[in-house]
């Protein structure tokens, strides 16, 4: 099993037509990779609606730390749907 401890991977999204980068580590790339794909939506979209989501906040996050954030404070919706 290769270590989780990896150097953030810089990759460009694309949020509302405009490109920019965003730097994760790997581990937090396949969380959101898996995510979309659950969602059944591409990475650039779950972006941007996690874009929105922090836009909202008193004093909004980085992009990067945003995303980590809502990765480990949302159910995903395939899980949550399921639910009782």
């Amino acid at each position: 099993m290769p270590s989780p401890f990896h150097p953030p991977v810089k990759r460009s999204v694309e949020i509302a037509g405009h490109k920019t980068s965003i730097s994760l580590e790997p581990v937090f790339w396949d969380m959101l990779k898996d995510r979309a794909t659950e969602e059944g939506i591409p990475i650039n979209a779950l972006v941007a609606r996690i874009d929105a989501e922090r836009l909202e906040a008193e004093t909004p996050p980085g992009l990067a730390s945003a995303i980590r954030v809502w990765l480990v404070t949302t159910e995903p919706r395939t899980i949550s749907a399921k639910l009782p």
